[in-house]
């Protein structure tokens, strides 16, 4: 696969049929990264379950944190890697080591390793690599575009109005 662009319906297929996605070096600290998606992923209805090793046994955002995603005490249907690419091959190995072997291996922003991208798509894995989950979960919503950003996307599909966080929604509950 051509890790190079995604097209929309890949990336909005994979959003719509992950329910479950282990955040691999989801951080505490409010101001990280991790933390934003951590947060915006449980606001949209996934269940995250957060994987960091030195903040195993505390909370992030009230959800457990575990150390190993063998730990995780459910199957995950997308892994999200916020870690270096140095460290992707052995997240990878991981990831494959658990059964069920969960649908996605998302690599955020920056983080990009072919050869361990290669492995997960022989194990029947897709695979996203140098993308943001939220960035593109709020790009194909339309719901990026309320700050201005120019989406890609042309939509006349009205909101979604539902109880708490609202969104236009990609996601069908």
């Amino acid at each position: 696969m051509n890790h190079d662009a995604y097209d929309n319906t890949y990336i909005s297929g994979i959003l719509n049929s992950v329910k479950t996605v282990a955040i691999v070096g989801a951080s505490a600290n409010d101001v990280r990264p991790s933390f934003f998606v951590t947060k915006y992923l449980i606001d949209k209805g996934y269940t995250v379950f957060p994987v960091n090793p030195g903040q195993a046994g505390k909370e992030i955002l009230g959800r457990p944190v575990f150390a190993t995603l063998a730990d995780v005490p459910e199957p995950v249907d997308m892994v999200d890697i916020f870690r270096p690419s140095a460290a992707v091959p052995a997240i990878v190995d991981e990831a494959l080591a658990l059964d069920p072997l969960p649908k996605v291996i998302w690599m955020q922003l920056t983080v990009r390793d072919d050869e361990a991208a290669a492995r997960a798509e022989a194990a029947g894995i897709k695979v996203v690599m140098d993308r943001c989950p939220k960035i593109e979960y709020a790009r194909l919503s339309g719901e990026i575009g309320w700050n201005g950003v120019n989406s890609r996307v042309i939509s006349a599909k009205k909101p979604l109005m539902r109880s708490g966080f609202q969104s236009f929604g990609i996601r069908q509950r």
